[in-house]
């Protein structure tokens, strides 16, 4: 379940005076920072007083990034996702670090909430598709049918009183590149406010996440991706302040066949990709959830999708797709406060 690598733009609202610190906005200065992390881009930009204080900013805010995907890397063989992956099957449990722990509870909750639309145990699939992206052929049945005996959320079992997690069947892989991301642009951002920076935005690979808006502006504005086909809807554009957006899609990561896309983003249900062509907006108040939350529009389609997210406060969603070469697009009720105000 991992993101498409998103290309967003970013400017600013002429509004009112938007102050919610001591400091003056108008003595802020504008900093900006980009820096390769969990295998994408990463962009800070921030309101600092001066230099000195936005680069120690900006440093604390990538080192959590870079602690977190120490931890959650699927890629790395080290890491502590990976080791506690080798340990399924062996029938006994591992006690894991608080940010695993917060992390993986949280996946759960969402797993027995969307009835396994989002799983973290797909690993075995998507390491089936990235192979695929790469020789340019679809996955082996007999390899999927082999791949999902190791996969679904009720193989794992989590212990509350000692933090501690089992992997009941053997060739497991965890796999939380629909979640960890999210989860880091959020913990990027608290560690910009405990250095006393309080406007800034934190974006990696289709996911933002933004504090109070520059001085002097309204909000943060964010241009919203659109579908790469010629009768694609006109650019719309939204104005945010102190939530997250997440993007997920077919755009960049996908594999055509024969003419037929298939996404990056894998149903746990079948292990077989996506190919409604479909880009999926989720707004939320914590980024961890916007980012989680896209993958289970997706794999749930408009109506059940949107029906999910009108259940789940404070979130809103846009779903964009083409089908059948015809655009259709179907948002939330709440969705429409985000929009520009002319």
């Amino acid at each position: 379940m991992t993101l498409r690598r998103a290309r967003f733009w970013f400017s600013l609202l002429a509004a009112w005076t938007y102050v919610s610190s001591p400091v003056l906005g108008s003595e802020l200065e504008r900093y900006e920072y980009q820096r390769p992390e969990m295998g994408m881009p990463f962009r800070i930009v921030l309101y600092a007083l001066n230099q000195t204080s936005a680069d120690a900013a900006a440093e604390a805010a990538f080192q959590r990034i870079k602690q977190l995907n120490d931890i959650m890397s699927d890629y790395d063989g080290e890491s502590e996702l990976s080791k506690l992956s080798r340990s399924s099957g062996n029938s006994r449990e591992v006690v894991v670090s608080e940010d695993l722990w917060f992390v993986l509870s949280r996946a759960q909750d969402l797993a027995k909430r969307s009835d396994g639309a989002f799983d973290i145990t797909v690993g075995p699939f998507v390491t089936l598709w990235r192979r695929a992206r790469r020789q340019h052929q679809l996955p082996d049945p007999a390899r999927l049918a082999q791949a999902r005996q190791a996969v679904g959320y009720q193989h794992v079992r989590l212990n509350p009183e000692r933090h501690a997690v089992e992997l009941l069947v053997p060739n497991m892989k965890l796999d939380l590149g629909g979640i960890a991301k999210g989860y880091a642009i959020g913990e990027a951002l608290k560690t910009l406010r405990k250095s006393g920076v309080e406007r800034a935005l934190v974006e990696g690979g289709g996911d933002v996440a933004v504090s109070n808006p520059p001085p002097g502006k309204r909000g943060w504005r964010f241009e919203l991706s659109s579908l790469d086909v010629t009768n694609a809807p006109s650019v719309r554009f939204l104005s945010l302040e102190n939530v997250a957006i997440s993007t997920s899609g077919d755009l960049y990561q996908r594999l055509e066949i024969d003419g037929k896309r298939y996404s990056h983003i894998v149903d746990p249900h079948t292990g077989i990709g996506l190919t409604d062509h479909s880009l999926v907006n989720v707004i939320a108040p914590e980024s961890i959830t916007a980012d989680s939350l896209t993958k289970v529009v997706s794999v749930l389609r408009p109506d059940r999708g949107l029906r999910f997210i009108e259940a789940t406060p404070g979130v809103a969603a846009r779903i964009m797709r083409d089908p059948d070469g015809k655009i259709e697009t179907f948002e939330t009720d709440r969705f429409a406060r985000y929009y520009e105000q002319k």
